[in-house]
């Protein structure tokens, strides 16, 4: 069981890979859900089975390696990823083959989950693998709530 939780909460080994374990997570997420783009109620339900099973896997994995939200655990960013991208239109436009909302997406996902503006840094206080899991949530919503604004203002120009 704890190969499973394992697997899990490091995304298939993605944050095991040196350098930037968070970065790296938040790249392997891309592809997942880059497939659910035009699939909205789907994507939220996976956004949804990925939260509980984050919360289950980073909680087991912080217990095993006695430390709080390790820096392996990526499950999380893939979680925040994954609302990042939650309702960008499959055919936004591209820039260099790939999806200009998909790499706004990544950017602000990324920003807000190392900069934690408020509340972001009171959620990851939360135990266990609740605290690793909604502060990504949280960034995700955050770099939703701009990548929509940004897919407006494209709209309206």
């Amino acid at each position: 069981m704890k190969f499973l939780h394992s697997v899990i909460a490091t995304f298939f080994g993605a944050g095991k890979i040196p350098g930037a374990p968070g970065t790296w997570g938040s790249i392997a997420a891309i592809p997942c859900f880059y497939f659910l783009l035009d699939k909205p109620w789907v994507h939220l339900a996976v956004l949804v089975a990925v939260y509980f099973l984050g919360v289950y896997a980073a909680g087991k994995l912080e217990q095993d390696m006695g430390e709080k939200d390790p820096s392996c655990v990526v499950i999380d960013e893939v979680l925040g990823m994954g609302v990042a991208m939650w309702a960008v239109p499959h055919q936004g436009p591209f820039l260099l083959g790939v999806n200009t909302y998909v790499i706004a997406a990544f950017v602000l996902f990324r920003i807000f989950d190392i900069w934690k503006p408020y509340p972001i840094r009171r959620l990851e206080k939360f135990s266990g693998g609740w605290g690793v899991m909604t502060d990504d949530l949280a960034a995700g919503i955050y770099a939703f709530i701009w990548v929509q604004i940004g897919i407006w203002l494209t709209h309206l120009l």
